[in-house]
């Protein structure tokens, strides 16, 4: 008998019974265990979508046991013959089913590895069904011994700017460091407390919609003006009007151009959420900062680039980008917020990225601190590749915890009095889900609030290298038109009383003649190219991210170096493009429009602002992304108007990318007056006219005069 019990220890799936021995393969033993995970597996896999990282746990610990037992049935010489032949033969069919699940998803692959890793949960699991299947294990099988946390090599990297010690030491309460503290435990009293919900809950979202749109029930309200004098529109208003009620937690998922980042200012105001903690993508958070001072601007904002140096930490609002949060987590932990925004949410989808990892830590050490911060998360694109996409937005908002729904979503949950073996489960948790804060709004679903087509300007970060050498351009040619213009006053023999606006015509139009004739240099010309030229892949990564939430974009440009970098950007990120070009054939120019408009797997088409400007149809998408600037309003409206025809069915935007603190923006001006002035002379605009004249030598003007206004003032 002793030798019996110690052959079962060294073998934890071998059967006590002679019964279970003549019956292997029924409701005892481990295999019909196995066969239960390994079809799980393959119908989470037949889906179409990546399998969840619980059913991949599934597969590798069945790859696990279904080896350990093919191992022990050929070393029993006690087990017959016949049983032998039927249990191998049942363990090859599971392991053919996992070789078919496998080439659904190849990502299975990896965990068959010998090298490869088993977690925790993987162990567990494995002690789970040993024990549910008879089997008698060792102490030590029992006890699953949880890896030390290493420590994150960027700690060494964190920063705490002058700014922020100044304003801790201006402000002796300000928060506490919370770090040595741990979550509470939510209780695990209730109807639905030994269920596994996470699961159940992805999966409502599946089957549960029934043809229903995932947005939650927003109040009306009237127009609402904000503190910067602009007017919401009612779709915009009726979220703020939620939070004018108390709701405090939003997915905002509406499409781009439906105005997240105004709703998302305009909420923390209403909520007095301040300060506001407001993590994005590096090319958006300069347009952030102009946001703010167009919805709020009685509140002000602080963007933190590198290591703080220039960081207000005095402002209401705080902007940090994904990329260095690794060197201020520790002191915006610290800091206090009362809010915190996360702009396109999906970037912290994956939890093991450090993104995701500080993300989810600031948004834990603000929830502990004030449990009634606003938290929200803007994305156009919730969802990437599978249902699984939305853990960490939820984790982040504070509706589930890495095993459970949380506080109101589970006392919802269990006031819904389903459970996930009852009919209409998926459908009530769904919409359960939904109340805690979805919002997502189409374009076409708000057609009647927006205008048939508008401009919005995104204004961008220079690489600090390249900003400096068009800064040294900018200067030296201001310089030389400031010389130009002294040397003018110099020979006169009545110097002009002030500024000669006049003359400031007359010297920037010479510029500009002399700038024609260059071949080089720093003029005009060659400055707006470079400037183009360093905005290239800024101006591609938005449109990236402008693709994945909307569907189809159209990207123009002026010069071909700007398109050839872009189509380089879109393929090294795995988006399929093609593009119109001034050299094509009409074959190749009409395969390229064929190919947006009818290939679904073309995103972006990338267009010459000179050869795809006039005498194409592009409105199978309603975006647009102008990544260099015309020099006339007429080119731009021409490029814009591709998409903006006859049988487009969308409001159109036109997404303007300006590099900030260059003459981009200056010129962007100069381009809308002159639509201005189109609108007075064409359409009865009451518009103001601005002087006649090329935009360049207005530009030129414009430069000139300010430079000279400075000098007359110092």
């Amino acid at each position: 008998m002793a030798q019996t019990g110690q052959r079962q220890k060294k073998n934890p799936s071998s059967r006590q019974a002679t019964t279970r021995r003549r019956r292997p393969l029924d409701e005892q033993g481990i295999i019909p265990i196995l066969a239960r995970a390994v079809r799980e597996v393959e119908s989470a896999a037949e889906r179409g979508a990546k399998v969840s990282p619980s059913n991949r746990t599934k597969f590798q610990v069945a790859a696990l046991l279904v080896r350990d037992e093919r191992a022990r049935v050929k070393d029993d010489r006690e087990v017959p013959e016949s049983e032998r032949a039927e249990v191998l033969k049942r363990l090859d069919g599971l392991a053919g089913i996992m070789a078919k699940t496998a080439a659904r998803d190849t990502s299975l692959i990896a965990l068959l590895a010998p090298e490869a890793k088993v977690s925790d949960a993987a162990k567990a699991l494995r002690r789970d069904m040993l024990l549910a299947s008879g089997a008698e294990l060792e102490p030590d099988d029992l006890l699953i011994v949880t890896e030390a946390p290493t420590v994150a090599p960027e700690v060494a990297k964190q920063v705490v700017p002058k700014s922020v010690k100044q304003a801790q030491l201006a402000n002796p309460f300000l928060a506490p460091d919370l770090s040595a503290l741990s979550p509470s435990t939510p209780s695990n009293s209730g109807r639905l407390s030994n269920w596994e919900l996470i699961e159940p809950l992805f999966r409502s979202f599946e089957y549960g919609a029934g043809g229903q749109a995932a947005s939650m029930a927003l109040p009306e309200t009237g127009s609402l003006v904000t503190p910067g004098g602009m007017e919401l529109m009612r779709h915009q208003a009726r979220l703020i009007e939620s939070v004018r009620r108390g709701h405090r937690t939003f997915l905002l998922a509406d499409e781009p151009g439906l105005g997240k980042t105004a709703q998302a200012l305009m909420a923390a105001n209403v909520a007095q959420a301040f300060p506001l903690l407001v993590v994005v993508p590096n090319v958006v958070k300069t347009n952030w900062a102009r946001e703010v001072e167009r919805w709020i601007p009685q509140r002000a904002s602080t963007v933190v680039h590198g290591d703080g140096e220039n960081l207000d930490a005095f402002a209401d609002v705080v902007i940090v980008n994904y990329e260095i949060l690794d060197r201020h987590v520790g002191w915006l932990g610290r800091f206090g917020f009362k809010g915190m925004v996360v702009d396109e949410a999906h970037f912290i989808k994956n939890a093991t990225s450090q993104r995701s990892r500080h993300v989810q830590s600031l948004a834990q050490n603000i929830r502990v601190l004030h449990p009634k911060a606003l938290m929200m998360a803007l994305t156009g694109t919730p969802l990437i590749n599978q249902i699984e996409d939305f853990r960490m937005i939820w984790k982040f908002l504070g509706w589930i915890d890495d095993k459970k729904p949380l506080g109101r979503l589970m006392a919802s949950l269990d006031d819904a009095g389903l459970t996930p073996a009852d009919p209409g489960f998926f459908a009530s948790a769904r919409q359960c889900v939904i109340d805690m804060g979805i919002v997502r709004r189409k374009k076409v679903d708000v057609a009647a609030d927006i205008p048939a087509r508008r401009i919005a300007d995104i204004p961008v970060e220079l690489d600090d290298d390249v900003a400096r050498s068009i800064r040294a351009s900018e200067e030296a040619l201001i310089s030389r038109l400031v010389d130009r213009y002294r040397r003018v006053v110099a020979a006169r023999e009545v110097p002009p009383v002030g500024i000669d606006r006049d003359l400031i015509r007359l010297v920037a139009t010479a510029e500009l003649e002399e700038s024609k004739q260059a071949t080089g240099g720093d003029n005009v010309f060659t400055m707006v190219r470079k400037i183009g030229t360093a905005k290239a892949v800024l101006a591609a990564d938005y449109t990236a991210q402008l693709a994945r939430n909307v569907g189809k974009v159209v990207f123009f440009a002026k010069h071909i170096d700007v398109m050839d970098a872009a189509e380089a950007h879109f393929a090294s990120v795995g988006l399929r493009s093609v593009s119109i070009r001034g050299d094509q054939s009409p074959k190749a120019r009409q395969e390229a429009i064929d190919g947006f408009t009818n290939d679904p797997a073309v995103s972006v088409i990338v267009c010459s602002l000179s050869a795809a400007g006039v005498g194409i149809n592009l409105q199978a998408s309603s975006n647009v992304v102008l990544a260099e600037l015309s020099w006339t309003s007429a080119e731009q409206t021409q490029a814009i108007d591709r998409v903006h025809r006859i049988g487009q069915e969308l409001p159109v935007t036109a997404w303007r990318i300006l590099a900030a603190q260059t003459i981009d923006a200056r010129i962007a001006d100069l381009i809308d007056s002159k639509a201005g002035l189109a609108a007075r002379a064409l359409d009865g605009s009451d518009e103001q006219v601005v002087a006649e004249g090329t935009v360049q030598v207005q530009a030129l003007i414009a430069m000139l005069t300010d430079a000279l206004e400075q000098r007359a003032a110092a």
